[in-house]
């Protein structure tokens, strides 16, 4: 057989998917439609290895739907359009339901390939079942996400791994003739990261390198066998943390080197060029904050440019803005200020707004005195008049202390003139 064992395995049915019961169990929401047969257009979301395309395919077997498939790697607008098109021709010949048109990888199709499915979903041409690692709030069209549901499926865990290997072994043609005993499974767990399809290709691997019909699985086995043969960074293991961890460190704290080392420790390992950019988008407001303003358009130009050009040209740009963003001033001081903010609302609760500054759209209002006394800046010299714009029971509380930096010490010396120490500065 030249199946790997993954696709040999794959369950048919519901009673045979393992793990996402908070989806397909028997209160799942997800479960309870397939059942009934009302599915609705929906989005997958979850690491890869966790079920995505093999409960797309069940939920067309159970609803006895006719099944189409296209990967986002490979296909375009034109193929999109063919398969919509035979999917119109096909409804009805042999079940009075939609057919169902799989997704794979749905967060690589730009805006228009996802704008050429809205047609079809609306009118219920077709049932969408998208698939996607990424989060679907980022990566899918609004007006493509209005219409699909999105269900969240979780990493697999040690209890649904360990269960699916014992059934490779009871059911599998191929390593039903062979006596093999699952003495240790840490690090067979450990090496798949959660990925199911990863532990059963780790799995078949370590089988077929023994060359007798008994194989006993131990720690020091698959560590031996397989650990050398497996890749240094995984997307979605413990070392796409680890690294973007370190990248994040090495920018914060200041050296354009490491950040250079492990940016392209993420580029070698085939990292998502929007996943490196948002993350640096995020330290540049975080980290740099006033300290260089510039940083976070940099940052922000970044992510847009990446997104359009792609590897191997984006590893530029993204090197451009590490060095820049490790190269930078730093301050975290509005990352303070708004979680300072956010605890005095939690400890104060819904205080009033001000009679000044508030809005007076009606006439009750007006009588009211809502707005009253609010004095415009811009009649003042300067642009600034001295007023009170936090509520009365927390009046000169300061959340945003400026950063000890060049720019921020100048923001500093000019709020103590405005303010003249009511904030303390």
């Amino acid at each position: 057989m030249n199946q790997p064992l993954a696709e040999r395995i794959r369950p048919q049915t519901l009673e045979d998917y393992i793990s996402q019961t908070h989806l397909v169990g028997e209160e799942g929401a997800l479960g309870t439609q397939i059942k009934k047969g009302t599915i609705p257009s929906l989005i997958l979301w979850g690491p890869p290895g966790t079920g995505k395309t093999t409960l797309a395919q069940i939920i067309a077997e159970e609803s006895k739907r006719p099944f189409y498939t296209l990967s986002a790697i490979s296909s375009g607008v034109k193929e999109v359009r063919e398969v919509i098109a035979k999917a119109k021709m096909n409804d009805g010949l042999f079940t009075n339901k939609n057919p169902i048109l799989f997704i794979d990888e749905i967060h690589r199709f730009s805006k228009s390939q996802q704008d050429s499915l809205l047609g079809a979903v609306e009118k219920g041409w077709v049932t969408l079942v998208g698939a996607t690692t990424e989060n679907p709030s980022f990566e899918v069209i609004p007006a493509l996400l209005s219409r699909c549901q999105v269900y969240v499926l979780n990493p697999f865990s040690r209890e649904d791994l360990e269960a699916l290997l014992h059934r490779a072994i009871a059911t599998d043609a191929v390593l039903k003739k062979k006596n093999i005993t699952l003495k240790e499974t840490e690090a067979l767990l450990r090496l798949s990261g959660g990925d199911a399809r990863k532990l059963l290709n780790i799995f078949e691997l370590l089988i077929n390198s023994e060359g007798s019909e008994k194989v006993v699985i131990t720690n020091d086995l698959v560590l031996q066998k397989v650990q050398k043969n497996t890749v240094l960074y995984d997307k979605t293991g413990e070392q796409h943390y680890d690294i973007i961890s370190a990248f994040i460190k090495s920018i914060r704290g200041s050296d354009p080197n490491g950040a250079v080392y492990w940016l392209a420790r993420m580029i070698e390992g085939g990292e998502d060029v929007k996943f490196i950019a948002r993350r640096m988008v995020i330290l540049a407001s975080e980290d740099i904050g006033n300290a260089n303003p510039t940083a976070l358009v940099l940052a922000n130009t970044t992510f847009q440019a990446v997104n359009t050009i792609g590897y191997p040209e984006a590893r530029i740009i993204l090197s451009q803005c590490a060095t820049y963003l490790a190269s930078s001033a730093k301050s975290n001081a509005s990352y303070v200020a708004i979680k300072k903010a956010q605890q005095t609302v939690k400890e104060t609760g819904d205080l009033s707004v001000p009679l000044p500054l508030r809005n007076a759209p009606t006439k009750l209002m007006k009588e009211l005195g809502y707005g009253k006394g609010y004095q415009y800046a811009h009649d003042y010299e300067e642009n600034f008049v001295d007023s009170d714009f936090l509520p009365e029971a927390i009046s000169g509380k300061v959340l945003y202390e400026p950063g000890q930096n060049p720019r921020e010490n100048a923001i500093r010396e000019a709020l103590k003139k405005r303010w003249k120490g009511k904030y303390g500065y």
